[in-house]
């Protein structure tokens, strides 16, 4: 199928092309930028240096992808930016590539929703199905995993990890690591739980939720230190959902882990 590229857009040479491609009035695209079939771009899109955007991704007006990274170290150096397939990326919306000091790639998965004006910052890894309400910010090397919703004009600090199916409540601070499963909430957010009810939209069964409100309960207990605490946890509980979770926690990470305000 042919691309549908309007008379007012820029496309420079060094742009590659899939199929089925619409352009709409005023984007520019430039660099070494390549977009996958069926991606759309509306009006006033903005995708330069060295970028892939994967097959069926959305692009609305005044979204700026790919440009130089919010970082006073960045000097130009080359580095990325991977965007998966069927993604929406709201107005304004702005994703930077990696730098050099942080493994040059910024990196995102399928199935995404960014929405209106959120941001995320170099080296970020961020997972399959996130999604970010508006406003939401992440910051420098952040890792986010499948399936986490953050919350509108949530800020992320850097080297933060949020796990897989976490939810982020909206206005919070996040300065410390959230495990997959939790749900955070707050100015310097804290635990608040687990995200029961994102565990049950998707389908897990009561068991697992079952043995993981349990584990959480030992977790973040008062018996002992975390440490003895996860132990306890691997060898009472066989699980899944659980064992995620203490490998998470085991994991070593510059950021501390978020736990529940007393």
């Amino acid at each position: 199928m042919t691309n549908n590229i309007h008379k007012s857009a820029i496309i420079e040479n060094s742009v590659t092309l899939g199929s089925d491609i619409t352009v709409g009035a005023f984007c520019h695209v430039k660099d070494n930028v390549t977009l996958g079939n069926g991606v759309i771009l509306e009006s006033h899109v903005v995708i330069g240096g060295n970028t892939k955007i994967g097959d069926n991704t959305h692009i609305f007006p005044f979204a700026s992808i790919g440009l130089a990274p919010q970082d006073l170290k960045f000097n130009g150096e080359e580095t990325f930016l991977e965007i998966g397939k069927n993604n929406i990326i709201r107005e304004h919306v702005t994703i930077n590539p990696g730098t050099k000091g942080g493994g040059a790639l910024t990196k995102i998965g399928d199935n995404c929703l960014f929405m209106v004006a959120s941001h995320i910052a170099h080296d970020c890894i961020i997972g399959n199905n996130v999604i970010l309400a508006n406003n939401a910010t992440v910051a420098g090397h952040v890792h986010i995993g499948d399936n986490a919703i953050i919350g509108g004009l949530a800020a992320i600090h850097q080297f933060v990890r949020i796990g897989a199916h976490a939810m982020v409540g909206g206005m919070s601070g996040i300065e410390s690591d959230v495990i997959p499963y939790g749900s955070a909430i707050g100015e310097r957010a804290g635990l608040a739980g687990l995200n029961i009810i994102g565990l049950k939209r998707r389908g897990f069964k009561r068991d697992e939720i079952h043995a993981l409100r349990n584990a959480y309960k030992v977790i973040f207990g008062d018996n002992g230190n975390l440490e003895s605490r996860v132990k306890s946890a691997k060898e009472e509980f066989n699980s899944k959902l659980v064992d995620e979770v203490l490998d998470f926690i085991k994991s070593e990470n510059s950021r501390s882990l978020c736990t529940p305000k007393k």
